[in-house]
């Protein structure tokens, strides 16, 4: 990882390389694998109950490929996460991250150095890729209800200017309020639906499962910025 000249608000930019990008993705399924039981006891109330364990298969089957990938290439090995992650998760969930996972790596591909921007065009297009999949909208208490506040504070910290760090922690934020509200919201789509009035007072796992992953991207990269820093 590398500060460049380019600034916003006054805070160096950042580069970064394969063995970082590898180690953003590494914290997300060790944040996953810790939670697992968690996730799978909120699923318990509106589902089958399997939402932690599902997301934990998907999470540590990515992990195995990214500690064999040799490449340098970013994008390619988010091609290769997502076809792992399919494979692993027969859930519905596994078409939406493989989904997300190809799209966001295809705004990378041919990349072996990544800016801010990168970082964050990868995100935007990931939860488009994940909502053009399963159609969900704001409301319906999935995902979505997580990922689209996200991503919405997170581009708009990154049009006032902000930098990666700043725009990342915004996007938790609305990420973790969107996963909260779902506790209010009745089922529209998926195997909780079925449930009606039912399924409301239960956050919905798929917005909590989110919020992980956000939320441990966001450690991460807050973590090798400031160990690059003092590099």
């Amino acid at each position: 990882m590398r500060s460049i000249e380019k600034e916003r608000k006054g805070e160096a930019a950042v580069e970064i390389t394969i063995r970082e990008w590898k180690g953003l993705f590494t914290h997300i399924a060790e944040r996953i694998e810790e939670t697992k039981e968690e996730l799978s006891e909120l699923d318990r109330a509106v589902g089958d109950g399997d939402h932690g364990v599902t997301m934990s298969l998907g999470w540590q089957a990515i992990a195995g490929v990214i500690g064999t990938y040799e490449g340098t290439d970013c994008g390619a090995l988010c091609q290769q996460m997502a076809m792992t992650f399919l494979n692993a998760v027969g859930s519905s969930v596994g078409p939406l991250y493989a989904t997300a996972f190809l799209r966001g790596g295809a705004v990378l591909q041919g990349k072996e150095v990544l800016t801010e921007d990168d970082i964050a065009q990868f995100w935007l297009t990931a939860v488009r890729g994940i909502q053009e999949r399963g159609k969900a909208q704001l409301g319906d208490k999935t995902m979505m209800d997580a990922w689209l506040p996200a991503m919405d504070a997170l581009e708009q910290a990154r049009a006032a200017g902000k930098g990666l760090s700043d725009c990342l922690e915004a996007a938790v934020r609305a990420g973790e309020e969107g996963m909260r509200s779902t506790a209010a919201l009745v089922s529209q789509l998926g195997r909780s639906s079925r449930l009606g009035e039912r399924s409301a007072g239960h956050i919905d796992p798929g917005a909590a499962s989110a919020c992980h992953i956000l939320a441990a991207f966001a450690e991460q990269w807050k973590r090798a910025v400031t160990e690059g820093a003092g590099a």
